[in-house]
């Protein structure tokens, strides 16, 4: 079987009677050429079938036809429901996607949104959990084709997608009491972040309204990690006085939560009551199956592509802000007092 020669920059060159570095610096739209000097150099790659540098043709053109998605942990299943929905969706519009892994690294976050200024992508999905001390702010607020999602960034001015995390918070709490617990405690991510402390906000309304009270040791903040919510049992259990039920504001602590629960020989919701938040793709298959508050990954990805499509098309009245309802979803992780 005879195998295809692969076609180079050099072939192209020579076709058009050009040197390969004039060809380079166009494909790289690093230099103004005459109209004819185009014609030759794009009717050599036509007749050539040149495919060597497909990012470089669609720059040359005016952009990457490309997204990148900004996501602080591919492995955690909220994010990855949301990236494919996000890949789906710019894809039906002819963009690629390209994931961008920072593992809440504030120097790959940075690298990421620079990317912009190389035109490797025409527009970023920005999502990050960490708390901004101000210079990621400065860094997106450089940019007019970034769109916020899942977290805010304090001080920008990006168009944003978020859920409605104090309804969730709300909701979730309101669970709780319907079932008669009233010794309800929160155990949260970062304190700084918005989603923490929008969904403790829902947390206290729903409490006050039902003219009940949180104390102080019962509410934690920490990583949104397996491995904090493990240490809020052992902390919650430490106390004489326990709850008899916990609002998490993720699905990621609940697991934590229960495994906190096992190591002292205890079990949900018997002995603890839980509900969580994101709806993540394990929280049907644990022991317990998770009750929790259901985030929209997939319509967040897709609202963040078509708001970043609005923005590169040049529209003037792309929504500063959309936020996306929430669903109750009750397993088995709650038992009634």
């Amino acid at each position: 079987m005879m195998i295809k020669k692969r076609v180079l920059l050099s072939d192209v060159a020579t076709l058009a009677g050009l040197s390969k570095a004039t060809v380079s610096r166009y494909m790289n739209n690093s230099i103004v050429l005459p109209q004819e000097t185009i014609t030759r150099i794009e009717t050599a790659i036509a007749q050539l079938d040149y495919r060597g540098n497909s990012l470089a043709r669609r720059l040359s053109k005016g952009g990457s036809e490309t997204l990148g998605l900004v996501l602080p942990d591919i492995t955690n299943p909220f994010f990855a429901e949301l990236a494919d929905a996000a890949e789906e969706a710019a894809f039906e519009h002819g963009y690629s996607l390209v994931l961008c892994i920072t593992r809440n690294n504030p120097e790959k976050e940075s690298q990421f949104i620079r990317w912009l200024d190389t035109c490797q992508v025409d527009g970023l999905l920005f999502t990050t959990n960490r708390p901004d001390n101000g210079l990621l702010r400065k860094e997106i607020q450089r940019h007019q084709r970034i769109v916020l999602l899942d977290e805010d960034i304090p001080g920008s001015q990006a168009p944003k997608v978020f859920a409605d995390n104090v309804q969730g918070g709300m909701m979730a709490t309101q669970q709780l009491i319907a079932a008669g617990h009233r010794h309800i405690a929160f155990i949260g991510g970062p304190d700084e972040l918005m989603s923490v402390r929008e969904r403790y906000q829902g947390f206290c309304t729903a409490l006050a309204q039902a003219g009940l009270h949180c104390p102080a040791e019962w509410v934690m903040y920490g990583d949104y990690q397996r491995e904090f919510g493990q240490q809020a049992l052992r902390q919650l259990f430490s106390h004489d006085r326990r709850p008899t039920a916990v609002f998490a504001a993720s699905d990621f602590l609940v697991l934590g939560l229960l495994d906190g629960l096992r190591e002292l020989g205890l079990h949900a919701p018997q002995d603890l009551s839980l509900v969580g938040f994101d709806d993540a793709s394990y929280a049907n298959f644990t022991q317990p199956r998770i009750s929790t508050i259901r985030q929209p990954a997939r319509e967040l990805g897709r609202t963040a592509v078509s708001l970043m499509l609005r923005l590169l098309s040049g529209e003037e009245n792309v929504p500063a802000e959309i936020r996306l309802p929430v669903t109750w979803i009750g397993r088995d992780s709650i038992q009634s007092r």
